[in-house]
């Protein structure tokens, strides 16, 4: 008897360790995969990459990838709702900075943990802020910035998009990281922002690439510094903080896909080579640095790596700065 179980065990045993490669080989086995992307459709620049991608992995795993939007609370509505699918790789996550590294320190009784929940498969892209100033400031380059900031305390009013959005967070990063105190000044729309800082209303904003690169290139807006390690292909002549000697003031919006808890590695692993396909394709990564994005690519580790180096920065960022949203 206890042969045969030793038997039975060891046939469970085989079937499952040939069963997962199966899988991997099979999937998506013609099956419809579903990106959730947690905010509006229509543009956005998060949805338009996740749509990209969307497409083009259509292509490589020969089955249909369609975008699923739910938006809602930050991000945190579509990133729950995808943490609660089946583990199969049918339905991922698509998301970003704010949702998976940020919102954990900004909210109280999250529905989803980021990095317990799901499991990692690939970082996308990564959308740079850049603080950019109104015309008349009489600041040129970061260093003069740095001094005219400190030496007039609660004089310099800033524009975002809300409390605890990547604007407003980049500007408590590099009033930690300077001593520089200003006012945070957010609005409700981007756009809005943008046109009072070239009228004068705000002085400066740490805005996104993709939301002031044609105030810049108009010259309706002097920038200052890129908050990379890289010049951005969509403003190659603004240097970064880190050529300027300001290693420590990088902030950004970047872009990952996940699945949820329990999904199998291989099948992880098909999508991680997928992407990077993907992102390999010239024509690709010309549409994304259209958008001000610079493609990335890399493993799963790098992904779970970055996203808990990411939590740990912007989580002392939001204690310090003592924001908290409900």
């Amino acid at each position: 008897m206890r042969r045969s179980l030793l038997r039975l065990a060891a046939a469970a045993a085989l079937a499952s360790a040939v069963a997962v490669p199966a899988l991997a080989q099979d999937y998506p086995a013609g099956k419809t995969i579903q990106i959730v992307v947690p905010a509006p459709g229509g543009g956005g620049t998060g949805d338009s990459i996740a749509r990209v991608i969307a497409e083009e992995l259509a292509k490589r795993l020969a089955t249909s990838v369609i975008i699923d939007n739910k938006p809602g609370a930050n991000g945190n509505i579509g990133a729950a709702s995808a943490a609660q699918s089946a583990p199969d790789g049918h339905r991922l996550l698509f998301s970003w900075a704010g949702t998976l590294a940020v919102n954990p320190s900004l909210y109280k009784g999250l529905q989803f943990d980021p990095q317990k929940d799901f499991v990692p498969i690939v970082l996308i892209a990564d959308v740079p802020n850049i603080l950019v100033v109104n015309n008349d400031l009489p600041a040129k380059d970061l260093d003069e910035f740095t001094r005219y900031a400190k030496a007039n305390p609660g004089k310099l009013n800033y524009g975002s998009t809300g409390q605890g959005s990547s604007m407003h967070l980049a500007a408590e990063l590099f009033s930690r990281e300077t001593g520089a105190r200003m006012v945070h000044v957010p609005y409700n729309a981007p756009g809005t922002a943008t046109t009072n800082l070239m009228a004068g209303d705000i002085q400066l904003m740490f805005q996104l690439i993709p939301g002031i690169a044609g105030q810049v290139k108009a010259g309706r807006v002097r920038p200052i510094a890129v908050m990379a390690t890289a010049r951005s292909p969509a403003l190659p002549d603004v240097p970064t903080t880190v050529e300027l000697g300001q290693p420590k003031l990088l902030s950004s919006t970047w872009f990952a896909l996940l699945a949820p808890k329990g999904t199998p590695q291989p099948v992880v692993e098909r999508l991680n080579a997928a992407v990077n396909d993907v992102l390999k394709d010239p024509a690709v990564r010309k549409r994304l640095s259209d958008m001000g994005a610079t493609p990335l690519g890399g493993t799963p580790k790098g992904l779970a790596d970055h996203l808990a180096a990411e939590t740990v920065k912007w989580g002392n960022v939001v204690r310090e700065a003592n924001i908290q949203l409900q």
